[in-house]
């Protein structure tokens, strides 16, 4: 039940929704700079390699974003129970990165698949800026 409020409470502390790509990417800009105030700048070329790093997945896969969103976030992709994934790429679907709490549940899901832990707003911000990058 704990959880379940701790959830609740941190989900009322974020803005109802970012408009646009851009006011996500200032929200991680914001949160980066708290969790390192020696933070200066997101990067493309990061978000780019953490996209299509492999890394070993709690279950002992080699899994990277790419797995199931592509090499090319233009494309959709699959997930791995074979559901459609439309592309990440704002250049071709308008919908990503428009609504921060969707970004939340998605980067926490995926962080913990890929990953196993959540990732840093540094992370989350250089993938951004690389999505955004993608034309």
């Amino acid at each position: 039940m704990r959880k379940w409020f701790a959830a609740l409470s941190l989900l009322s502390a974020l803005p109802a929704f970012a408009a646009t790509p851009e006011a996500l990417l200032q929200h991680y800009t914001q949160q980066a700079r708290q969790e390192n105030p020696a933070f200066s700048a997101f990067s493309a070329e990061r978000g780019r390699q953490f996209y299509q790093a492999e890394h070993r997945s709690p279950r002992g896969e080699a899994v990277s974003c790419a797995t199931c969103h592509t090499a090319d976030p233009r494309r959709p992709g699959r997930t791995r129970a074979n559901k459609v994934i439309q592309p990440l790429a704002p250049a071709i679907n308008g919908e990503r990165l428009t609504d921060l709490a969707k970004a939340e549940k998605w980067f926490r899901r995926n962080c913990h698949d890929v990953l196993g832990r959540e990732c840093t707003a540094q992370e989350k911000g250089d993938f951004v800026h690389y999505l955004l990058s993608v034309k």
